[in-house]
C-alpha cells in the first residue's frame, strides 16, 4: 500500500508532486490530469524520499481441493484463531458517482440521515483558472483522488472476501454461516482509507447481506491514530526507524547505481526522466521505486493509462522488483533495531493474541467490540486492511520472504494458531457446530442493516485486559510454556504456507511431519527477539549510531 506525503502523518501518505512525461516523437507529452493523480512522486520532504506504493497485480490460485484441503488442515489439529493481514489493492473510481455522508439533522445532534452525493475533482488551467479534471476521454466523472482505492482494488478485495469466506466458513466450518454481529471478530484498518475500504470489502465478501440476519448488529472496526500506528512501518513517527530506512536505502544506491542493470534501465527510460535527472537511479528523481510504482498502477488496469511498451520490458520488471525488494526490505532480514522499530509492535500483538488464547482460553479486546463495555465472546477471526509494506516487512522479519517478489495487490497473510487436540473435531464436523453456533440464522438478511442498529450493551462483562500481554516467553513458568507447545503457529502468503528458518531447525519446534507448522512457544520466542518493549521511547535512541548501530550490535539474521 502507500507511504509518506505529509510529514504530520504517516509513512505511507503520500500525494503525486511530478508526473513522468511521456516523449513521442522528440517532444514532451504530459500525462493526462486525470493520470497525474494515480502516481507516485518523490516523497513530500527535504530528503525527496519515497515508498513505493504498488506491487504486481495477480490472479488468486483455485480454492483448495478436497485433497490439499487434508493436508493443510490435519484432523488432529484444531483450527484457533485466525488473523488475515491484506493490502489493498479514470475513470477506474465510479465510488464517486454514489459518495455517502452522515449528516445531522437536528440541533442537539439526536437525529441522523445520510446524504447521497456526487464528486467531481477540480484543478489548475493553463493560466491557473479552475478548470474539472478529466479523463483521457474527457470525462469528468469517476475521476480518482490520489492514493484512492479504484473499481478494480473494490473487485479483488471483495474476491478476497469470498475466498476467506470459501475456505473459513463452507470448506472449514470455523466461522458460522450466517451472523447477527461480528463480536468474535475483529476489524482493524490503518488511518489510510483505502485501506479501510479494502477491509470493508473484504469483509461484504466474507459477510455479504444473504448472511447477516435483519438485525446485525454495528460492528466496531478499530484504527489509531497516526502517531500510534504500527500496522505499518512508522517511519514518520520513529526517528530512528526512519535513519534506518534512509541509511539502507543509501547502501543500496551505492551498490546498484553504477550497474549494468541500471544502465539497461537507463537505456530504455531516459528520455521519459527530467532533463535534469536523465540517469535512472535508485535516489534519482522520480526514484526507481516510484518508477516501479507507476508501472504497477498502470499494470493493474486498463489501457487508458498504459505507459509505452519500454516499461513493461520484462527484464527491466524483474531488475526493478530486485533492487526495489532489496532497498525496503534488506533492513528487516539483517538488522534486529530494523525490525523491532519498523514491524515489531505489530509482530507483538499478533503473538499476544495467540498466546492469550492458549493460556486464557480466548482473546478479546476492549476495543473490537460493538459492546460499551467490551465482548465476553472470544475473537476467532481477525481482519485487517494494511499494506504491501506491512507484508513483506512480517514476512522477512520472520526469514521467509527469500526470492520474493514486491507484494502484488489484495496480496494478504493468514496467521493461523491451532491446538493439538486428539478429539479436535473434521472439517465437516466444526462445520456442523459452526452452522448451529448461530442462533439467528433463520432470521431474514438485509443490506447494510448494521447502518442503523445500535449496539446493545453487556453488563457485567469482564476486563478484556491480559496478564501474559507482552510477558517474554523467558518470565513464563514450565507450565505456561508447556501448553504453548502444544499449540501450532502457521502462516499462508498467498494461500502458500511459509516456512520460518527457526521453526524448520529443530525438530522439537515445528509439527513433526510438517515444518510449515511452528510450535507457539518456538515462534514467540523468535519474535520476542524484536518486540519493542516501549517502542516510542526506543524511536528517539541509538540515533546517529550508524547502520547496525554501536559496534554492529544490531545485526543479525531474522528467523531465529
Amino acid at each position: 500500500m502507500w507511504f509518506e506525503g505529509d510529514r504530520r502523518e504517516s509513512a505511507y501518505v503520500r500525494f503525486a508532486r511530478k508526473s513522468l512525461r511521456l516523449e513521442e516523437n522528440g517532444e514532451r507529452q504530459q500525462l493526462p490530469e486525470s493520470f497525474k493523480q494515480t502516481q507516485l512522486a518523490d516523497k513530500a520532504s527535504e530528503e525527496g524520499y519515497s515508498r513505493p506504493e504498488h506491487g504486481p497485480a495477480g490472479d488468486f490460485r483455485e480454492p483448495y481441493s478436497q485433497e490439499e484441503l487434508e493436508t493443510l488442515y490435519p484432523p488432529h489439529l484444531k483450527l484457533q484463531l485466525v488473523q488475515v493481514f491484506m493490502r489493498h489493492d479514470w475513470p477506474y473510481c465510479a465510488v464517486a458517482r454514489r459518495m455517502t455522508s452522515m449528516v445531522a439533522t437536528s440541533k442537539d445532534l439526536s437525529t441522523w440521515d445520510t446524504l447521497q452525493w456526487r464528486r467531481k475533482i477540480e484543478t489548475f488551467g493553463h493560466d491557473d483558472e479552475a478548470v474539472a479534471t478529466r479523463g483521457p476521454a474527457g470525462e469528468t466523472e469517476a475521476i480518482c483522488q490520489a492514493g484512492e482505492l479504484t473499481d478494480k482494488g473494490r473487485q479483488t478485495t471483495l474476491e478476497l472476501g469470498q475466498r476467506l469466506r470459501h475456505l473459513y466458513v463452507n470448506q472449514l466450518g470455523f466461522m458460522p454461516q450466517i451472523k447477527s454481529n461480528a463480536e468474535d471478530m475483529y476489524l482493524r484498518a490503518s488511518p489510510i482509507p483505502r485501506a479501510l475500504e479494502s477491509m470493508q470489502q473484504a469483509f461484504m465478501g466474507m459477510y455479504p447481506a444473504s448472511a447477516r440476519t435483519a438485525d446485525f448488529e454495528t460492528p466496531a472496526i478499530v484504527t489509531r491514530a497516526y502517531a500510534d500506528e504500527t500496522v505499518y512501518p512508522n517511519d514518520a513517527n520513529c526517528r530512528r526507524f526512519r535513519q534506518l530506512s534512509r541509511l539502507f536505502a543509501d547502501r543500496a544506491a551505492k551498490r546498484w547505481n553504477d550497474t549494468d542493470d541500471m544502465d539497461y534501465l537507463t537505456k530504455l527510460f531516459t528520455k521519459w526522466m527530467p532533463s535534469s535527472s536523465p540517469r535512472v537511479a535508485v535516489d534519482s528523481h522520480p526514484r526507481l521505486s516510484g518508477i516501479m510504482d507507476t508501472i504497477n498502477a498502470t499494470l493493474a488496469h486498463g489501457p487508458a493509462t498504459k505507459l509505452p511498451p519500454q516499461f513493461y520490458d520484462e527484464k527491466a520488471l524483474k531488475i526493478i522488483d530486485k533492487i526495489a525488494v532489496e532497498e525496503w526490505y534488506a533492513g528487516y532480514k539483517e538488522n534486529e533495531e530494523y525490525r523491532r522499530l519498523g514491524i515489531g509492535g505489530l509482530m507483538g500483538d499478533i503473538v499476544d493474541r495467540m498466546v492469550i488464547t492458549a493460556l486464557e482460553g480466548g482473546w478479546r479486546s476492549e476495543v473490537a467490540s460493538s459492546i460499551t463495555n467490551g465482548s465476553k465472546v472470544p475473537i476467532k477471526f481477525g481482519l485487517t486492511g494494511c499494506h504491501d509494506t506491512t507484508l513483506a516487512s512480517v514476512l522477512s522479519s520472520l526469514g521467509a520472504f527469500d526470492n520474493e517478489r514486491w507484494p502484488f495487490f489484495t496480496s494478504h497473510i493468514s496467521f493461523e494458531l491451532f491446538s493439538a487436540d486428539a478429539e479436535a473435531q473434521s472439517p465437516t464436523a466444526n462445520q456442523d457446530l459452526a452452522s448451529s453456533s448461530s442462533s439467528s440464522q433463520n432470521k431474514s438478511a438485509g443490506l447494510f442493516s448494521f447502518l442503523s442498529k445500535p449496539a446493545a450493551p453487556s453488563p457485567q462483562t469482564p476486563s478484556p485486559l491480559s496478564s501474559v500481554a507482552r510477558v517474554p516467553l523467558s518470565d513464563l513458568d514450565e507450565s505456561s510454556r508447556e501448553t504453548l507447545r502444544k499449540y501450532y503457529v502457521r502462516l499462508r502468503y498467498n494461500d502458500r504456507p511459509m516456512r520460518i528458518p527457526g521453526c524448520v531447525s529443530k525438530t522439537a519446534n515445528h509439527l513433526p511431519g510438517d515444518d510449515s507448522f511452528c510450535t507457539l512457544e518456538a515462534f514467540k520466542e523468535i519474535v520476542d527477539k524484536f518486540t519493542p518493549k516501549q517502542w516510542q521511547s526506543e524511536c528517539s535512541q541509538n540515533l546517529g549510531e550508524g547502520i547496525f548501530g554501536k559496534d554492529d550490535k544490531h545485526k543479525s539474521v531474522a528467523g531465529y
